[in-house]
């Protein structure tokens, strides 16, 4: 992480120059050149210094400490994902921070977490276009599965988690179960499907007895919906489900503390799921949704642009309201 002269930020030069015109001490021609070329992406707004990205989205330019606190927060906090250090890179530009140095330290940071070590993904196969099942609005074609037996099972006795994924927002639900049964099928898609979201054209699933019957039969004649049976032993038919599951997975093994309280963090993964970059939209499933990115408990901490406009507090103002 780049920190200047005399524990300065990285930025007091480029800040000191937009504020007072003002060069470093004993600054070559070259320097000085370099230094006006360099304000020409950055604004000030009372003492915070801002970055022009290049879709001109104003990002809040942070110090050491505070990138440390960034990290942290994005990595394993309270919405953090456990995501490699790219992910947490682009993130952290999402929720509109920036310093210099930033994917390099969130690949070194990420790279320290000995679980993050044992419970990456160890397939490592070339790149493939994928072939994505268009859908033509959101909610509109549903994918279903069921992770589990889970060995052992949750302290509640839960032992499988009925996923579902709308394939236009990658927006996933998830519920934990003892037992699958067809009327906790039925019951599920009611609820969290039909109830919340609108009737869908389509639903895939594999070919299981809880997710095929009669009692689906009739649920999907009711309600008009085109039920979709997955190609038998090809996973890849259903790919957005079977790589929702893998992802769920893996944040719920990385987060979990023992092997029994999987199911307190299952709400967890499910909210970091949704906030955290899918590389089939390059969005998140939240923003394409609501239309706008969440707001992390870190952008309380270390304002960013829009929670200062929000609150139109200005620096000196946030300072004086959290020290009271």
């Amino acid at each position: 992480m780049n920190v200047g002269n005399d524990n300065k930020p990285w930025y007091f030069d480029i800040k000191q120059y937009i504020k007072c015109r003002e060069y470093p001490y004993e600054a070559s021609e070259n320097d000085k050149c370099t230094i006006r070329r360099l304000a020409m992406n950055f604004c000030l707004s009372g003492e915070i210094l801002y970055k022009r990205n290049h879709d001109m989205v104003l990002l809040r330019c942070v110090d050491e400490e505070e990138a440390k606190q960034i990290m942290t927060d994005i990595h394993e906090g309270i919405c953090g994902t456990h995501a490699n250090g790219h992910m947490i890179a682009r993130q952290i530009l999402r929720s509109g921070y920036y310093w210099t140095t930033m994917e390099s330290d969130c690949i070194k940071y990420a790279r320290e977490w000995k679980k993050c070590q044992i419970y990456m993904d160890k397939i490592h196969v070339a790149v493939s276009p994928l072939h994505v099942l268009s859908a033509p609005w959101p909610f509109s074609l549903w994918g279903m599965d069921v992770i589990g037996p889970i060995d052992p099972k949750a302290s509640n006795g839960h032992r499988f988690i009925l996923v579902a994924i709308d394939y236009f927002t990658k927006w996933i639900e998830v519920a934990s179960y003892c037992n699958v049964t067809r009327g906790v099928v039925l019951k599920f898609i009611k609820k969290e499907l039909i109830c919340r979201y609108g009737l869908p054209e389509s639903i895939i699933t594999d070919n299981a007895k809880n997710l095929n019957n009669k009692m689906m039969d009739e649920l999907c004649e009711q309600f008009k919906i085109n039920h979709r049976n997955s190609t038998p032993y090809r996973p890849k038919m259903n790919g957005a489900v079977e790589a929702a599951n893998k992802n769920i997975k893996r944040i719920i093994e990385k987060m979990t503390i023992t092997y029994k309280d999987w199911h307190e963090m299952l709400l967890f993964a499910l909210h970091r799921y949704r906030t955290s970059v899918r590389t089939s939209t390059w969005a998140t499933p939240f923003s394409l949704v609501y239309g706008m990115e969440v707001v992390l408990p870190l952008e309380v901490e270390i304002p960013s642009l829009r929670v200062l406009m929000e609150a139109k507090l200005d620096e000196a103002e946030w300072i004086r309201v959290m020290s009271s």
